[in-house]
């Protein structure tokens, strides 16, 4: 039988899948399917940027007073107006709604990862086990079930796209422009044709339908398992500053500064895959129609390895699975330099995404699991500084998107990824340190 925490694991881990199986579809579709003078790469940028200032001070307030489930549902309602204003797009359409989103975006994920942490925290005395072991744990099924939306959202995407009568018609000449090796606006290329707007129409609504659907999930079958804390906050009434500059104010611990450049990374990296390789590589040279596909190996791969991560962590460490996903996106960032794609080599397009999705399976579950760990009693505003920073590398990165050569963008992820590397080291070897010190201290070797 299903415990208490596992099934509020299992509750959230669904409805995110729904959830972002509407917006992950869509996010992978915006830089073909907007490509508009950037208007969709414009609207995810808008996105992260407000993801960024509701990660300054909403995050707290809203997880305080009304606990992770009604934060979590209230953010999903955020998300599903991004999804209708699809419906329509146009800078009037979908930059508020991306404003919205955005104004949801930290408050949902914040809210998620203190859910699963105290689930965690609740749980590991039952099993008999550290804390931060189930928290692990825990994480890895919830990106198991969640990364799989990239699955489902990709599929539908491909499905509905593919039974498009007017079939894209790629040269030898556009493909010319298609890879890093030549530095070309390709929004007016032939390959980025939109599909039929009754397709269009059709899709957007199924992902409005999945929207809500995961709202339903949320708030019917999740446990308030933070209610009393909730109630206790607001009959304590604390000044409303103290709660406002809690992200802030966790900036004084040099750890959580010095991991900002790896949870920038996540950030960069995951817009390189949804809006330069699914534009530049695979929209360009298959057509958009392959987009789907190519994000179903990413989901699929990025899946499974979060849930395989997730239990293999308990005996590795973090730090191996940390340089096995380095290495891995190192090695595709150097192939991607220089593969200039070719539809004769269609399973080369879809290695790479699953490679990526292997990848970011470690720097998604290893992440957000290091930040429950290292701030166990700051939660809320760890992980609220977690989509704050990830979400300025979305930003930063959305942002050349329109006016930086492919290849140069490349260069700047490689850069990225290797400071990444050496700052989150080096907060391991400090907590190596630490724990070191402070077993010689329990044993009298010490004195304080």
């Amino acid at each position: 039988m299903i415990d208490r925490n596992m099934k509020n694991v299992l509750v959230v881990s669904i409805g995110f899948l729904s959830l972002f199986t509407a917006y992950g579809g869509l996010q992978s579709l915006q830089s073909s399917l907007n490509a508009e003078d950037g208007m969709g790469v414009t609207s995810l940028s808008v996105i992260y940027a407000s993801i960024i200032l509701s990660s300054m001070f909403l995050p707290p307030i809203l997880i305080k007073n009304l606990g992770c489930k009604w934060t979590i549902v209230a953010g999903m309602g955020c998300y599903v107006t991004y999804s209708i204003g699809n419906l329509y797009p146009g800078w009037y359409t979908l930059i508020p709604t991306s404003v919205i989103l955005g104004m949801g975006g930290s408050p949902l994920w914040s809210a998620k990862c203190t859910l699963l942490t105290i689930s965690g925290n609740l749980q590991a005395p039952n099993e008999n086990k550290a804390a931060a072991d189930v928290i692990n744990k825990y994480f890895g099924i919830f990106f198991l079930i969640f990364q799989s939306s990239a699955v489902w959202g990709n599929l539908m995407s491909s499905l509905i796209f593919g039974s498009d009568t007017n079939g894209t018609n790629i040269t030898m000449e556009d493909l010319q422009y298609c890879g890093a090796g030549v530095c070309a606006d390709i929004n007016s290329n032939s390959t980025t044709k939109k599909p039929a707007q009754q397709l269009v129409w059709t899709l957007v609504g199924c992902y409005i339908g999945v929207g809500v659907l995961a709202m339903i999930i949320v708030a019917v079958f999740l446990d308030n398992i933070d209610r009393d804390q909730a109630r206790e906050f607001r009959e304590k009434r604390e000044p409303f500053w103290s709660t406002f500059l809690a992200t802030f104010t966790l900036l004084k611990d040099k750890r959580l500064v010095i991991l900002i450049p790896l949870t920038m990374y996540s950030g960069f990296e995951q817009s390189f895959l949804s809006g330069e390789y699914t534009k530049n590589y695979v929209t360009c040279a298959l057509g958009i129609h392959f987009v789907g596909y190519a994000m179903i190996c990413f989901g699929a791969a990025n899946s499974l390895c979060s849930f395989m991560f997730g239990r293999l962590a308990e005996y590795t460490g973090r730090a191996p699975l940390f340089c096995l996903a380095a290495v891995t996106n190192f090695s595709c960032i150097l192939a991607l330099l220089f593969w200039k794609p070719h539809p004769d080599q269609l399973p080369v397009f879809f290695v790479f995404p699953a490679l990526w999705g292997l990848a970011d399976a470690v720097w998604q579950t290893q992440t957000n699991s290091l930040y429950g760990v290292l701030f166990p009693r700051q939660k809320e505003a760890a992980f609220a500084n977690y989509r704050m920073w990830e979400s300025l590398g979305f930003v930063i990165a959305f942002a050349y998107s329109t006016f930086i050569c492919l290849e140069i963008k490349l260069y700047i992820l490689l850069g990225v990824l290797i400071l990444s590397m050496v700052t989150y080291l080096w907060v391991e070897y400090q907590e190596l340190t630490n724990k070191a010190d402070q077993t010689l201290i329990y044993h009298g070797v010490k004195t304080i």
